[in-house]
């Protein structure tokens, strides 16, 4: 029997509709090497990735549970589906997608905005990516942009080079799941010089009841080339336990400039242990854009090794705990080069005794010299039941820095609230004005349909709830 997981949950809308199941193949429960075997074939993988899947999943068996952090006891893996595929493979036509597959996408404003601000798309569902385009003028100035599975086949060589390099199968149990299970993601590669101006997306959708969800993401922009990629993740609610432990792995070149967005916005059924984690050269930049919506449990720090010499990282983050939710974020920074930069500015909210944890490290290596970063952390409680805790740890491995490091902590106002009615808006309004004051230096960060999504989540959010 599948563990029954007690949902607590407003009513999302469009994000929430269930798909019948569809499936081409669906791996049994649980995790053996003969399942991991079983995968592997079903993909038609090369003997190096089968033998990294089974190493990954010894280390998987070995390693123990977190014991930081949010509460992950309840969270029964060997009652999760860790392969699903789904019945079609990857299309090229939009019109060539399954009916229904294409209608959830669909009423997810995937396409639409394709057509109006988007170089190249791919659409997961599932475990496996069922929809892929791009520019042709991209493709004819060497850009790749496809999925893992392509990938791994079509251009081994690159992949075999970065895969998991960032992101180890050693560095936590859940790499190590991933290491084991993974399937599906991104592959981007950006050659010298290239500017993709216009964004890059993907979209992740799990529609199996009491799956997981392991995509990888791999992305390398050259030397000085650039690239906006952005990923938006969301699944239906069910009363079982969903898993998603995805990986990213980013590599930015010398001078060379990357910008990562991403909106997670998964069902309170959800464990999002994500890991996601960047290396960057000399001159290069990393920005990251981050909202976490939804799940039960979220533990996601995106790191930024600082690796060559005036390499910089930014990092704007919004998250949102509500009713029955543990959302555990941060971010990570490591300076392991002189004259590296870093600025990092979070902002939280709770409501309804949703439990908000920002959790950071900033890092600055012994030959980290003329080092510059700055740290913001800002939480909002909605009411008092709610909590929110931060806790920045900051390593300073030499005297020749500069280092800024502010935190606050607050409950919504109530003189500001009564002044905002006694100019006629009602208290449920007043309220998520602030609210939307308060994320706005997020939103602003992203592209416009994007930032419509975000404020749209927000409502959703408010909508009736606070108080």
């Amino acid at each position: 029997m599948a563990k029954k997981t007690h949902v607590e949950d407003i009513n999302r809308g469009i994000y929430d509709i269930v798909n019948p199941e569809n499936h081409k193949y669906k791996a049994d429960k649980g995790l053996t090497p003969e399942i991991i075997k079983e995968i592997s074939r079903e993909k038609n993988e090369p003997e190096w990735m089968l033998e990294y899947r089974l190493q990954s999943l010894e280390i998987f068996h070995a390693k123990p549970m977190p014991k930081w952090g949010a509460d992950l006891e309840d969270l029964d893996i060997e009652n999760i589906v860790h392969y699903v595929r789904p019945n079609t493979d990857m299309k090229s036509s939009w019109e060539e997608v399954p009916e229904e597959i294409k209608r959830t996408f669909d009423r997810l404003g995937i396409p639409e905005a394709e057509k109006k601000s988007l170089a190249g798309v791919g659409a997961q569902y599932d475990s496996e990516v069922v929809y892929h385009s791009m520019r042709e003028d991209l493709k004819a100035q060497g850009v790749i942009y496809t999925d893992m599975e392509t990938a791994v086949k079509e251009h081994e060589g690159i992949v075999k080079q970065y895969f998991m390099k960032l992101i180890t199968n050693r560095d936590h149990k859940f790499s190590a799941l991933h290491g084991a299970v993974w399937s599906g993601g991104s592959f981007v590669y950006v050659p010298e010089g290239v500017h993709v101006d216009i964004p890059l997306q993907s979209y992740f959708r799990l529609n199996a009841k009491g799956a997981g969800q392991f995509e990888h993401t791999m992305i390398i922009v050259e030397k000085g080339a650039s690239l906006h990629f952005i990923e938006g993740c969301s699944a239906p609610k069910y009363s079982v336990q969903n898993l998603h432990a995805g990986a990213v792995e980013l590599y930015v070149k010398e001078d060379a400039k990357l910008r990562y967005s991403t909106i997670e916005n998964w069902s309170r059924n959800m464990y999002n242990l994500n890991t996601k984690r960047s290396m960057v050269e000399k001159n290069g930049k990393i920005e990251w854009v981050s909202g976490s919506f939804g799940s039960k449990v979220s533990m996601l720090y995106p790191m930024s090794i600082l690796k060559g010499e005036g390499a910089a990282s930014e990092f704007t983050g919004i998250t949102f705990a509500a009713k029955g939710q543990y959302l555990d974020t941060g971010t990570k920074v490591v300076h392991a080069a002189p004259n590296t930069t870093s600025i990092v500015n979070s902002k939280s909210i709770s409501k309804d005794g949703g439990h908000a944890f920002y959790r950071g490290l900033l890092r600055v290596t012994p030959n980290a010299v003329n080092v510059k970063s700055t740290v913001n952390c800002e939480s909002l409680m909605l009411d008092n039941r709610s909590k929110s805790d931060t806790l920045p740890i900051i390593e300073i491995g030499n005297n020749q820095v500069d280092i800024g490091h502010e935190a606050k902590i607050g409950r919504i106002s109530d003189e500001t609230i009564f002044y905002l009615m006694s100019r006629g808006i009602s208290e449920a309004e007043a309220k998520a004005m602030i609210v939307r004051g308060f994320v706005e230096p997020i939103t602003k960060e992203l592209p416009l349909e994007y930032a419509v999504e975000l404020n749209n989540l927000i409502s959703l959010e408010l909508e009736g709830t606070i108080g």
